[in-house]
């Protein structure tokens, strides 16, 4: 069968990746067209159509000025979609640009299918009408979304979490503090703070400085950058240089540089996931120019206590939230400084990701997605 898969941002194609390998093994015969990445294309033998870095816009002011370039995108898709007729449309994420797609797919008699349902929990409620209306079946990988659009009248299935696996993976190969000091120029006796900013250059420009600041008062740590796969080494450089410092970027090595980190500085997101199940105590910092009136409209749009997925899947206030105008250096720091050591903050935040990971439990999401999407189609 063909299968059409749209990724578009990092963890997308993480994620894709994940679940080209575990179609595969349901249908040997299996083709893809897909946008999305690097990881994407290894696991399916071919090219993305467009690559998710040429994609990846944020806010609505940045999607507005690139308005035709990603009307664009969305006609690319379209053609390969008439031109190909895939069985399958296999969509994670990137509602705005994915629910339109779906829409389209679905006119054309062609079964969508949602694995990482949009966060319509959090905002624009109204996404779910969509949802239900063109999509056939949705995977849902947070616990919680199950409850929730059963109050829409649309059952989900839980198929357990993406990160859980990939971590367990990853960490088989993790090496001792030492070594990895050694292999990537770090002093093995300093403990470290990872700073993890995002994949996108308007959250690394927004949040980056502020995460520097707050950690260059601890000068018995280190700072080093978790490098986004789509981020050349210059925009971290042309950041860093108003502060006058350097930072070193590592690339390829999330998972590691924060299992090994004292503590981590993290740009809300999937990172806030990785970061708990890692095991390594957070400051979940979303800057995003840091506006109060800005704060006020989104507290208005936002639906639930919170924003962050440790604090979602467990629900209550696992790791600390700092968002927009409180995502200050001072803020971040006092944070920061309480989990640095051995204290009662450090300790209650991993009895929560202890929490976190019974309620995530250890399905194999792929595997799950990929038996459910097969089955349909061949009962089609």
């Amino acid at each position: 069968m063909k299968y059409f898969i749209i990724a578009g941002e990092a963890s997308g194609d993480i994620h894709g990746a994940s679940l080209i390998d575990a179609l595969k093994k349901e249908d040997a015969e299996a083709q893809f067209q897909f946008l999305g990445g690097d990881m994407m294309a290894a696991s399916a033998g071919v090219q993305p159509l467009i690559h998710y870095r040429d994609m990846a816009y944020m806010g609505f002011i940045e999607v507005m000025k690139h308005l035709p370039t990603i009307l664009g995108f969305m006609k690319t898709a379209k053609q390969a979609i008439m031109a190909n007729r895939p069985d399958a449309v296999i969509l994670i994420d990137y509602p705005s640009f994915n629910l339109k797609i779906a829409k389209f797919a679905h006119a054309q008699g062609i079964p969508c299918f949602y694995f990482i349902s949009p966060k319509v929990w959090v905002w624009k409620e109204y996404r779910v009408k969509d949802i239900k209306r063109y999509i056939a079946r949705l995977f849902s990988i947070l616990p919680f979304e199950t409850a929730f659009f059963r109050k829409h009248n649309y059952e989900v299935e839980y198929v357990g979490n993406p990160t859980v696996k990939e971590i367990a993976e990853a960490s088989e190969k993790f090496t001792h503090f030492s070594t990895f000091a050694a292999e990537n120029s770090l002093d093995e006796d300093k403990p470290v703070i990872a700073l993890v900013p995002g994949s996108r250059r308007k959250e690394i420009r927004d949040n980056l400085p502020t995460m520097v600041e707050a950690a260059l008062r601890h000068t018995d740590c280190q700072l080093v950058i978790a490098g986004a796969p789509s981020i050349d080494q210059s925009l971290y450089d042309e950041v860093l240089e108003p502060l006058g410092t350097s930072v070193p970027v590592l690339y390829g090595k999330s998972f590691e540089l924060v299992h090994h980190a004292r503590v981590a500085l993290v740009t809300s997101g999937t990172a806030t996931l990785e970061t708990a199940i890692l095991g390594t105590p957070q400051v979940a910092c979303y800057r995003m120019n840091g506006s109060k009136l800005l704060f006020k409209f989104y507290r208005r749009l936002l639906k639930g206590k919170y924003v962050t997925l440790p604090n979602l899947v467990t629900d209550e206030p696992v790791i600390p939230e700092l968002l927009l105008h409180f995502c200050s250096v001072e803020a971040v720091d006092s944070h920061l400084t309480a989990v640095l050591t051995d204290s009662p903050e450090r300790e209650q935040m991993l009895q929560g990701y202890r929490r976190m990971a019974e309620i995530l439990t250890e399905k194999d999401c792929t595997a799950c997605t990929a038996q459910g999407i097969v089955e349909y189609l061949n009962k089609k």
